[in-house]
């Protein structure tokens, strides 16, 4: 699957595609049933396929933190798009020039003009352009002119709700991971390098893998059990995602103990598998206090992998 970053990086070779156009956070089961149609109408057209997307999300431009929390990163939304049989990806920056784009020069200059667009597929609830001006009208108009086929998808539904990132958000949120995985199609997870911290893991006698989250608002909150990929084997162990009031922490971490995993591993990228809720993120008195805490966690996700 080749990246485009940029639309300085749109080449010639570029045109002729099937599109579509989103945020795809979490690339759920909905979005999936989305990019299957995609690719197949490239194939019928000897076309390939792009999903073009943005960062930040829209959305989150206009909102700040103000949103709802970020299921996927672009290097997880990668990863799982790397799964699909799409062909390309197509990642603009949000900012002021894009924000101010008439939906009218969204079409012809980059639907049009760029990516001369063959076919294009979007959501049943996909707004485009300045003030969210451009509609599905517009673009059925606009495929009428130019010659490119334009269809809507209906949303995908489970248990007579539709499959959303809201939903797996909430899911998340109640710390029901098989329902998250039930409407993703994907275990949820996260991704990213281990970076140096502040070693205070080593001092309480329980090393870490520490992972900033770089992202507007987890989904998280919490111990949890997971499972790490990435090293020499998958590894059982137990995780904290939050800011770790009990030491004055400001920002977001994923910390992550191994068990019977005793290496340096700064810089290595780490795919860790979320399992079960095991606790809330809380603050303790003092580190005495949160030692014992964190003995007591340690013995939960080893009784629950146990049992597994």
């Amino acid at each position: 699957m080749e990246i485009i970053v940029g639309m300085h990086n749109i080449e010639p070779r570029h045109r002729g595609c099937v599109l579509t156009v989103g945020s795809f956070d979490g690339v759920h089961r909905g979005h999936k049933m989305l990019l299957e149609h995609l690719v197949a109408k490239g194939r019928e057209l000897g076309a390939p396929s792009m999903l073009m997307t943005f960062e930040p999300t829209p959305r989150e431009y206009f909102r700040g933190g103000v949103v709802p929390a970020r299921l996927t990163r672009f290097r997880e939304k990668i990863t799982l798009l790397s799964r699909t049989e799409l062909d390309r990806v197509l990642c603009l920056p949000f900012n002021e020039r894009t924000a101010a784009m008439d939906a009218e020069v969204v079409v012809e200059d980059l639907i049009v003009g760029r990516l001369g667009v063959r076919y294009l597929v979007v959501g049943d609830d996909f707004r485009f352009g300045q003030g969210a001006r451009g509609d599905f009208a517009m673009l059925e108009a606009a495929g009428e002119r130019h010659g490119f086929g334009v269809s809507r998808m209906q949303t995908l539904t489970a248990d007579d709700e539709r499959i959303s990132s809201t939903r797996v958000r909430e899911a998340l949120q109640a710390g029901d991971f098989a329902e998250a995985e039930r409407l993703l199609g994907h275990p949820y997870f996260m991704m990213g390098r281990v970076v140096y911290g502040r070693q205070l893991g080593r001092q309480l006698g329980v090393p870490t893998a520490n992972i900033r989250l770089q992202r507007y608002r987890t989904p998280l909150e919490g111990v949890f059990a997971v499972t790490v990929s990435g090293l020499d084997r998958r590894y059982e162990g137990v995780a904290n995602v939050g800011v770790r009031p009990t030491v004055d922490g400001k920002e977001p971490l994923l910390e992550v103990h191994l068990f019977d995993f005793a290496e340096e591993i700064y810089g290595r990228l780490l795919t860790v598998e979320f399992k079960r809720k095991i606790r809330d993120e809380r603050a303790f008195d003092g580190l005495d206090a949160l030692k014992a805490q964190i003995a007591r966690d340690i013995e939960s996700t080893r009784e629950y992998f146990a049992d597994a």
